[in-house]
């Protein structure tokens, strides 16, 4: 057991994570000629095609130091900051971490948080600046950042490179020297951590564990904790590139275990598998529930997928524990889920992922954030989606989440960064200098003005310079009103929203315009209105296609001419009454894009 050490990658998104992961499995010869390419990793085709990594992988090298071999478990995270749960969870697993800077463009709010995270955690830390082998590198530099930031001696930074590999050796050494061995008790009643699984058609629900006490062999019957559920070990194993079945996992290991489950719910992330006969008196603690930043409805294009989604859903949380989804129905789409996510690219990930993986064509309504509605009694209840709002008349006051966000930027952009945050109702709450020309701003900012575009506008003014990170704060009173899409008087509520009572005249105005270029004309006048309550504050008109019926008219009076455009007039009047308006997939995306 002290031949093992755990350790995760943590940086910034597009630090060189992943490249980096490769020169390790390269040079421990894990990964072979055939097997080289660049992101071993990342499996997914999504990751490949994006560049980003989605899912932590965790895999087994082995290292000879000192003519003794060394077993190094590491596991690969994401950057983004919507995929900080996989971070959170890969830390849970590990006893040390890289910190991995990019030497162009020194520490970002994602290497600041992510690092909180690790020292929280109380893991062994060591900085890496990578890509130093760029034209635009300053090292110099970036080990000033680090050094503030860590306080750390400046010679136990490592200068590498995964493109070249330089330094790749320098860390496998710092991995063995630095990072402790796992701490447990291989005499102990067993106890293993899950901390991520993934669903195989042929042989059910795979868990990836680690081991904190104990050994738990191929067959041995075990118990998960949290499901009070019993099953035989079939397998149980370590990750390689491929899983490579063990006859025991023993302390400090991270594995995978098979046992035949079929059902997801019987499997929960941070969940703890003990043996039946001689269990652990409890699971192991600290593992903290996801909490979802953004709510939207996905619904099936063909209603008698319904049943079809849910499983697809099942099994992408399995793979995805920071996935939340409950049922429920729209009047305008049927029967769907609304689903939880960390952030609109999760949402987007989440979606493509449907798409590819179980071939289910989905419609997404407009992202939304929870409230806190109070009503005269003082009664709080929480409302996901402004179809589930009270009556206007019993809500005394409406609650909006606000976030504690920290934008890192350099200070040429200062300018343009906080106009945007005033424009989103932002409250500054300080702003700091870390070096010479870099500063970190912070803001309060309601959730519900960042879900849409905020990350997007602030990449473009920035020129992709500002880094952006937040947490949940609090919640305040604010001035919220429903705001209603009507089409020829019909309500659609997928699109209606819940959005600040200053924005919602121009944004009801802007939600028309666009609807009226992207909703087909049909036979008659499609009137879109814009209401908050019984108010309408915009109104656009889709004009009928029409047919010429007076083309068959040559001179004559005129009264004729009047009878057939009478008799179409009818007709138009009769089709309106029974004529139903589809709204295309295309309106519900951009309204996510209204600029």
């Amino acid at each position: 057991m002290n031949n093992i050490r755990n350790f995760c990658i943590i940086a910034h998104i597009d630090h060189g994570k992943s490249t980096l992961a490769d020169r390790l499995l390269e040079y421990t010869k894990t990964v072979d000629g055939k097997n080289m390419q660049e992101q071993v990793l990342d499996d997914m085709e999504l990751e490949r095609e994006r560049g980003i990594t989605i899912k932590s992988h965790a895999i087994q090298m082995n290292y000879e130091y000192h003519g003794e071999q060394y077993i190094l478990n590491l596991i690969d995270t994401p950057g983004h900051v919507d995929f900080s749960y996989e971070v959170s969870r890969s830390i849970a697993a590990c006893e040390g971490a890289l910190l991995i800077v990019d030497a162009a463009q020194g520490i970002q709010a994602q290497t600041i948080s992510n690092l909180y995270m690790a020292i929280e955690n109380d893991l062994e830390i060591i900085p890496v600046i990578n890509k130093i082998d760029l034209p635009s590198a300053m090292p110099e530099e970036v080990e000033d950042q680090i050094v503030e930031l860590l306080g750390c001696p400046r010679d136990s930074i490592i200068r590498a490179s995964g493109k070249t590999g330089e330094g790749v050796f320098d860390i496998m050494d710092a991995v063995v020297e630095r990072i402790p061995a796992p701490e447990g008790d291989p005499d102990a009643p067993l106890q293993c951590l899950i901390f991520d699984s993934v669903f195989n058609p042929f042989r059910g629900i795979i868990a990836y564990f680690k081991v904190v006490n104990g050994v738990i062999h191929k067959g041995d019957l075990v118990k998960f904790i949290a499901t009070e559920k019993e099953y035989y070990a079939d397998e149980v194993g370590i990750l390689k590139l491929e899983m490579s079945p063990r006859s025991e996992v023993r302390t400090g290991d991270v594995g995978y275990i098979i046992s035949g489950i079929k059902t997801s719910k019987e499997v929960r992330v941070g969940d703890t598998v003990t043996h039946v006969k001689n269990p652990a008196a409890a699971g192991i603690a600290g593992f903290e529930e996801v909490k979802p930043m953004v709510f939207a409805g996905v619904y099936p294009i063909e209603a008698e997928d319904f049943e079809n989604l849910r499983n697809s859903l099942e099994k992408l949380q399995l793979n995805d524990a920071s996935l939340t989804f409950q049922p429920e129905s729209s009047v305008a789409l049927g029967f769907g889920f609304r689903c939880g996510f960390l952030g609109l690219l999760h949402m987007e990930i989440v979606q493509e992922r449907l798409d590819r993986e179980f071939d289910m064509d989905v419609i997404t309504t407009v992202p939304n954030v929870s409230y806190k509605v109070y009503d005269r009694k003082g009664v709080c209840t929480e409302v996901h989606n402004p179809g589930g709002l009270p009556d206007p008349t019993l809500i005394d006051r409406i609650d909006e989440p606000y976030i504690r966000a920290s934008v890192i930027t350099q200070t040429t952009y200062i300018g343009p960064i906080m106009t945007l945050c005033l424009g989103k109702r932002g409250i500054l709450v300080k702003q700091e200098y870390i070096t010479g020309n870099r500063i970190e701003i912070i803001y309060d900012l309601p959730l519900g003005e960042i879900v849409i575009d905020f990350y997007d506008k602030l990449k473009s003014i920035s020129k992709g310079y500002a880094s952006f990170d937040y947490h949940l704060h609090d919640y305040r009173p604010s001035k919220l009103v429903k705001l209603d899409i009507l089409l020829n008087g019909e309500p659609v509520d997928a699109l209606s929203t819940l959005t600040h009572f200053d924005n919602s005249i121009s944004f009801g105005r802007r939600m028309c315009e666009k609807l009226k270029e992207l909703i087909p004309r049909q036979q008659f006048d499609i009137a879109i209105q814009a209401a908050i309550g019984s108010k309408i504050v915009s109104r656009e008109t889709v004009k009928a296609v029409r047919k010429d019926v007076t083309a068959k008219c040559y001179g004559g009076d005129v009264s004729r001419k009047r009878k057939l455009l009478e008799k179409q007039k009818e007709g138009k009047k009769r089709m309106k009454q029974i004529g139903t308006v589809e709204v295309p997939q295309k309106a519900f995306l951009a309204v996510l894009k209204l600029d």
